[in-house]
C-alpha cells in the first residue's frame, strides 16, 4: 500500500479506495492522483476498517463485495460508526436492494456501478468533495458568529451572573481526564501522564461532554452548551460532527484500548469512562 502524495490543487485531501480489485485499485488511485488527492488503499474491509481507526480520510470509494471477510455493508456500518461525517462512495458491480438501502442507511453520498469509467469516477468524487467544501464554508461562517457573540459576552460586566462557577470552567476532573481549558490541553492519568493540544471546537465539545458523563447529548446539546447559542439539527450536526472525529482519534491515540468517546446512533455522542 503506497498512498499518492503529488497533490498541488487538492493538497491535504486524503482519499481511501477499498476494492480487492487490485487493477481497480490502482488504476483509479493513479487517475485520482493526478487530480492532487492523497490516494490510499486497502484490499478489505478489515484492512479498511483498522486504516479509518488510525487516520482522517475525507471519502472513502467502496466495493460493495470483497470475498472473503466483510462486506461492503458492513464496512459502511461500522465506518459511520468510526467516523460519522466520512463521505462514501459506493462502487459495485452487484447492485441490490439490500445494497442500495444499506447505502441510504449508512448515507453514502453516491452509489456507481461497475464498470464505471475512471472519468465518471473522478467527476464523483470531485463533485462530493466540493459539496462537503461548500458545508464546511457554511459552518465556519456560523464557528465566526460563535466566537464573536463569546466575544461579546465577556465585554459584559463582572458581575454578570454565570451559569457555572469560573473555577469549574477553567479546569474539569474526571479520572482519568483532566481538560484545562484555558490552554486547551487534555491529560490523560496514567502510569505515565499524557497530554495532547486541543482545537477550541474540540475543547468546547469536550468539556461538555465532561460535565455530562454517561449522558448522551445531541449535536444541538452541544452547541448549546459548547457555544452558548441554539442551532437547528443540521447546522449543528455540520459543525459538530467534524471536532467529533477529530476529538475521538486523539483520544483514541492516547487511550487506545479503551475508546471513551462513542456515537449513539440518531440520538449524539457520550463520554463513557472506564470502570
Amino acid at each position: 500500500m503506497t498512498p499518492s502524495t503529488y497533490a498541488p490543487t487538492n493538497l491535504g485531501i486524503r482519499l481511501l479506495i477499498v476494492d480487492d480489485e487490485p487493477n481497480i485499485r490502482s488504476s483509479v488511485g493513479r487517475a485520482l492522483s493526478l487530480l492532487g488527492y492523497t490516494v490510499e488503499e486497502a484490499a478489505s474491509g478489515q484492512e479498511a476498517l483498522l486504516m479509518l481507526a488510525q487516520k482522517v480520510y475525507d471519502l472513502m470509494l467502496l466495493d460493495m463485495r470483497m470475498p472473503p471477510g466483510l462486506d461492503g455493508i458492513e464496512v459502511m456500518a461500522r465506518a459511520r460508526q468510526l467516523c460519522p461525517e466520512l463521505l462514501i462512495v459506493i462502487l459495485t458491480g452487484h447492485a441490490t436492494l439490500e445494497s442500495a438501502i444499506a447505502a441510504v442507511k449508512s448515507e453514502a453520498i453516491d452509489y456507481l456501478q461497475k464498470p464505471a469509467s475512471l472519468q465518471e469516477i473522478a467527476r464523483v468524487v470531485t463533485r462530493s468533495l466540493e459539496k462537503r467544501a461548500a458545508q464546511r464554508q457554511r459552518q465556519r461562517l456560523v464557528e465566526v458568529m460563535g466566537e464573536a457573540l463569546e466575544a461579546l459576552r465577556q465585554t459584559e460586566p463582572a458581575s454578570a451572573p454565570a451559569m457555572i462557577p469560573p473555577d469549574l470552567l477553567d479546569t474539569l476532573y474526571l479520572h482519568p481526564l483532566t481538560l484545562d481549558r484555558h490552554k486547551r490541553l487534555l491529560m490523560v492519568a496514567g502510569e505515565k501522564t499524557q497530554s495532547l493540544h486541543l482545537t477550541e471546537g474540540e475543547t468546547a465539545i469536550l468539556a461538555s461532554l465532561m460535565m455530562c458523563p454517561d449522558q448522551v447529548l445531541s449535536c444541538r446539546d452541544l452547541i448549546q452548551t459548547g457555544w452558548g447559542y441554539s442551532a437547528s439539527e443540521r447546522e449543528a450536526q455540520n459543525i459538530v460532527r467534524p471536532h467529533i472525529c477529530r476529538l475521538r482519534h486523539k483520544i483514541n491515540a492516547l487511550i487506545p484500548h479503551a475508546p471513551l468517546l462513542h456515537t449513539v446512533r440518531k440520538r449524539g455522542y457520550v463520554l463513557q469512562l472506564p470502570q
